[in-house]
């Protein structure tokens, strides 16, 4: 299964061996991350739009021959990918587009996009003949590694803010992580991490240092152009964080481009919270790097003022002639009961963040009436009950009889 590729830098263009560089460029350090680059010339011959139509698999490895995985049998057994891409005409109509795509990704095993990243995390830390992985997460990352590290019997050291919400510090727990709460903010889990790694010589995780982790969420995007049969959205909409998911999008589109499945990448458009949102600054901005602030917000999965992997954020958006857009944890909240309730769709802060700066753009006339949209739902709202409660109204308390239902109903109506 080894599959012939190479990394390119982002920053400088230079290329290595992927046996003898394993993280990120060396002569352009943490922030040289890698692009992962396969033999396209070879993969076109095979990977035709008849050769998908065709293929069984029903999961992130239909696309084994662009992941880096070397030995199939380092695969975890946990189902991963291939989730649902929901055509809503409600909101299409709603917000005055041609159309509107909503991705699922929640339906992981886990129960976010993040399982894509460490279904194959996981199998190159096998791959390497790596026994402990570890990690710096607000949550989502956490949760899905120590899911996959579990299965494939691997042994997890998970760094985590510690105001991670409690429902993803738990599920971490329970799946036999070595759980450590860093008293501090999202940068100071990652800096803690990357000292212990480098101490122990633990498997790196962290999607922004290692370049076969946004491969994993490359796939996300990658069923997108396939469900929608290669007729790619006018533009993609996601949730920003630390830049890897928005990154992997136009890898994906990227990917597809050199293999001739389709013949453009979508405008992508980023969406940052407005109490993190560096990202978004630098692209207003039109600066060549970010400036690290600080985070606060509502939606922890996307709550990163140091985004490590800005630089190919920044290309997603430029390259792909897209935009960043941020939104206030108030439309973040609004949003979550609107997107279940015309869509059956329920997702956490962070998952529905990308359908909210879609919203507003749409409030404000910044997409056309003929536009395809797409967006994606990067986590379950079970990941995040206390801001979900935030979102609704409370239960109707009543006494087990019906003269007080009816009295209680009858307040209501």
């Amino acid at each position: 299964m080894a599959v012939p590729m190479i990394l390119r830098c982002v920053l400088c263009g230079k290329e290595y061996d992927p046996d003898q560089v394993i993280y990120t460029c060396p002569s352009c350090g943490l922030d040289g991350t890698l692009d992962v680059l396969y033999d396209y010339d070879q993969d076109k011959k095979k990977l035709s739009r008849e050769y998908f139509s065709k293929l069984q698999q029903r999961s992130l490895w239909r696309y084994s021959s662009i992941l880096p995985v070397k030995d199939e049998k380092n695969i975890p057994c946990l189902e991963v990918g291939w989730t649902p891409l929901y055509d809503s005409p409600k909101l299409a109509s709603k917000y005055g587009v041609r159309s509107v795509y909503v991705k699922d990704d929640g339906r992981n095993p886990t129960g976010s996009l993040k399982d894509r990243a460490s279904a194959v995390g996981v199998a190159k830390a096998l791959d390497f003949n790596q026994r402990i992985v570890a990690c710096a997460s607000t949550g989502n990352a956490a949760s899905s590694l120590s899911g996959f590290s579990a299965c494939a019997g691997l042994r997890s050291y998970i760094f985590v803010p510690e105001k991670a919400p409690a429902a993803k510090v738990t599920q971490l727990l329970v799946y036999g992580a070595q759980v450590i709460l860093v008293k501090g903010d999202y940068e100071d889990a990652f800096n803690l991490a990357t000292a212990a790694i480098d101490k122990w010589g633990w498997y790196n995780r962290n999607c922004a240092i290692n370049p076969y982790l946004v491969e994993g969420k490359k796939t996300c995007a990658l069923e997108i152009g396939e469900q929608l049969n290669w007729d790619v959205p006018d533009r993609i909409f996601v949730s920003v964080g630390d830049g890897c998911i928005i990154s992997s999008v136009y890898k994906a589109f990227f990917d597809l481009i050199q293999l001739g499945l389709v013949d453009r990448i979508p405008r992508i458009t980023g969406v940052q919270a407005e109490g993190a949102s560096p990202i978004y600054n630098a692209v207003k901005s039109g600066t060549e790097g970010v400036t690290f602030t600080s985070a606060d917000t509502i939606a922890d999965s996307i709550c990163v003022g140091a985004p490590r992997n800005w630089a190919k954020a920044l290309r997603a958006v430029r390259k792909s002639g897209g935009d960043m857009i941020t939104v206030s944890d108030q439309e973040i909240l609004e949003a979550m009961p609107e997107l279940a309730r015309e869509t059956g769709v329920f997702g956490e802060p962070a998952g529905v963040t990308g359908f909210a700066g879609f919203k507003k753009m749409a409030l404000h006339g910044d997409i056309r009436p003929d536009e395809r949209i797409a967006f994606i739902v990067t986590g379950n709202g079970l990941k995040d009950i206390v801001s979900a409660q935030k979102a609704v109204g409370s239960p109707i308390l009543v006494d087990p009889d019906m003269e007080d239902l009816t009295c209680k109903l009858g307040e209501i109506n």
